[in-house]
């Protein structure tokens, strides 16, 4: 059995059809129970071994599977959560892309919250481990599923990777001392995605002293103070930009994202700011956090306000999330390149991720790994979101020939 008879077995409209169904389940962020539960339902067939539904909370759970026993082992991770679809309806009413829920068909796209990002993904790792099992195979190496719940961010309470949090503390899946590479299915184009940016996030507040307009020497101007810190902050990203581009993420930058101030007829008491700083890999998120609290703590000092800075969206790390870079010349890399050539008959694209994602938190524990799915992630998070059928189809394709390459073949076993 090759790879190649192994990519053949992957059933096109099967594999529509499940995305259908995972679509028309909604796991916005936190409500990710009933799908989870769902794609436990489809990992407790014949092409696993074994699955495990985990819940982490009251009402949220993590799903895994594994399959296979020896090396080189595999991890095929990816989050159950979307983000909302408040603003769907609105733009597609009296249209046939009305529902966000309907996994609706149009010009051989399916269109519907999730789609791309990502249970095309999931569903493509569900799909190529049955068409594995469907030609009387199944993978020598180890290969292990990971799905977690509270990736995406945006709902109130959620979304600071709760899941992957305890999925790393809790043990039930001991991939760490073997794993030797991960495979995470946001959506990349079908490209390879080996390197995604890093970044922090940051609520600073400078508090001065409010007083009527007429006795303002009687006050404290935090917005003449918060002027003179947005200059800074544009400077220092500047300093940045001036800085050599990583090849694949670009430009290290800090972009203030919200400014509020103002007091009525008095001499402004309060600033606020938020921001987003750009890490990159050879970046520190420490060193990066700590520039952002002395450029603070200087202009507070420089006109007389107390100021307050909080790290707001702490993932992999205290600050914020982990930059990550897998290099593009890793056997695994290259083996996915070649499956992609065997599959398409195009050169792999070696890219990086406009995002952040979990990844990082598996190369904590010392295993390298790529994003690889079908879809676009401009797409996501928008009234726009689908997935073209034929990268689905060949995405998924690619993954089974990956799988069967990398983790190599073995008769599966047989039921008396």
């Amino acid at each position: 059995m090759t790879p190649e008879t192994v990519a053949e077995s992957v059933n096109a409209d099967m594999l529509v059809k499940l995305l259908q169904q995972a679509i028309g389940i909604p796991s916005v962020t936190p409500h990710e129970g009933e799908f989870a539960r769902w794609v436990h339902s489809h990992l407790s067939d014949s092409a696993w071994d074994r699955s495990l539904l985990a819940p982490f909370d009251d009402t949220r759970a993590n799903v895994y599977a594994s399959v296979g026993q020896g090396r080189p082992s595999l991890v095929l991770a990816g989050h159950l959560d979307t983000v909302h679809a408040d603003d769907w309806k609105s733009h597609w009413a009296g249209t046939e892309r009305a529902d966000p829920f309907a996994a609706s068909i149009i010009d051989r796209e399916i269109w519907g919250r999730g789609s791309a990002d990502q249970k095309a993904g999931i569903c493509a790792i569900l799909e190529a481990l049955r068409a594995i099992h469907r030609s009387g195979c199944r993978p020598k190496g180890s290969v292990t599923a990971l799905f977690v719940s509270d990736e995406e961010s945006g709902q109130p309470g959620s979304g600071v990777s709760a899941g992957m949090k305890a999925a790393m503390a809790d043990g039930k899946v001991q991939f760490y001392d073997m794993a030797y590479f991960v495979f995470y299915t946001e959506p990349t184009t079908s490209a390879i995605y080996t390197a995604q940016m890093g970044f922090l996030t940051a609520d600073i507040a400078l508090t001065g002293q409010s007083a009527y307009f007429g006795r303002p020497e009687l006050g404290v101007d935090a917005l003449r103070a918060g002027h003179h810190l947005l200059t800074a902050l544009w400077e220092h990203s500047d300093s940045l930009r001036s800085q050599p581009a990583h090849p694949l993420i670009g430009e290290a930058f800090l972009l203030v994202t919200e400014v509020r101030s103002g007091e009525s007829i008095a001499v402004p008491g309060r600033f606020d700011l938020s921001l987003i700083r750009k890490i990159l890999p050879h970046e520190s998120l420490d060193a990066a956090a700590q520039s952002i609290r002395d450029i603070t703590a200087r202009v507070a000092s420089d006109h007389g306000v107390e100021a307050s800075v909080e790290f707001t969206a702490p993932r992999d790390h205290p600050v914020g999330g982990t930059p990550d870079e897998t290099p593009s010349d890793h056997p695994a890399v290259q083996t996915l390149g070649a499956s992609i050539t065997a599959i398409t008959g195009d050169v792999p694209r070696i890219e990086a991720a406009p995002y952040w994602s979990e990844k990082s938190f598996l190369s904590a524990y010392g295993i390298p790994g790529v994003y690889f799915a079908p879809g676009d992630i401009s797409h996501a998070h928008t009234p726009f979101e689908r997935v073209d059928i034929d990268e689905l189809v060949a995405a998924t394709r690619t993954l089974a020939h990956f799988v069967a390459s990398w983790c190599g073949l073995e008769p599966a076993p047989t039921i008396n």
